[in-house]
């Protein structure tokens, strides 16, 4: 945590405040990997962090500002997803290695976070704003970094004309978030996590490069 912790009523928190803020959001995350999100009462959380819900409203006015702050964070950290895609190589063998690795990353990113981001999908489909935001910057830092990669191949003379790199790049990850937010479901198909990854990396290459990837 850094910089400055504030109380809901504007005093800066102590290191113990802190520590106790940042508990009641660990304990809060846990809780929304096997509750859904408008099950969990604040007294619960309070509870499971040993303590008040006198305490927790001293953070946060309700489970929804204290789930935002734990989107918030996530979405920080969603910003580094920008390097699986920034100044990378889609020819020949380094374009493969470029599609396996934005998949892993991308997966992985959405496995580790998945209890949020269930919460923040539901938010942005019911039209929250704050929700559809908080999304969209986790999605917009790789379709923006992946959108200049497809007009750097066109303009290489490698990538049609035709396509339209921002609609190319959404629609790529907008596949990518469907399936990582479906993983579990896909064992349901027979499909194996060693068979999903390497498909969706032939699906990326594709529409990144239209070719298939170099062996």
């Amino acid at each position: 945590m850094t910089g400055q912790v504030r109380t809901v009523d504007g005093r800066v928190a102590g290191r113990r405040g802190q520590a106790t803020r940042q508990k009641l959001l660990d304990c809060l995350s846990e809780m929304l990997s096997s509750s859904p999100y408008r099950d969990v009462k604040v007294i619960d959380v309070a509870r499971k962090a040993g303590t008040s819900p006198a305490t927790f409203y001293q953070y946060f006015p309700d489970v929804e500002g204290a789930v935002l702050e734990l989107a918030e964070e996530m979405a920080k950290e969603g910003a580094g997803l920008t390097e699986l895609v920034a100044g990378r190589s889609w020819a020949g063998k380094a374009g493969r290695q470029s599609a396996e690795e934005l998949v892993d990353g991308f997966l992985d990113f959405w496995r580790r976070h998945d209890a949020i981001l269930r919460v923040v999908d539901l938010g942005a489909a019911e039209g929250d704003k704050r929700f559809y935001k908080i999304r969209m910057k986790v999605l917009t830092s790789v379709t923006s970094p992946l959108t200049e990669s497809v007009k750097e191949l066109q303009a290489k003379g490698r990538v049609d004309k035709d396509v339209s790199p921002a609609a190319m790049a959404g629609s790529l990850v907008a596949m990518l978030a469907a399936v990582a937010s479906h993983q579990k479901g896909f064992s349901t198909w027979g499909v194996k996590q060693a068979e999903l990854r390497p498909n969706l990396a032939l699906l990326v290459h594709l529409g990144i490069t239209g070719r298939k990837p170099a062996r």
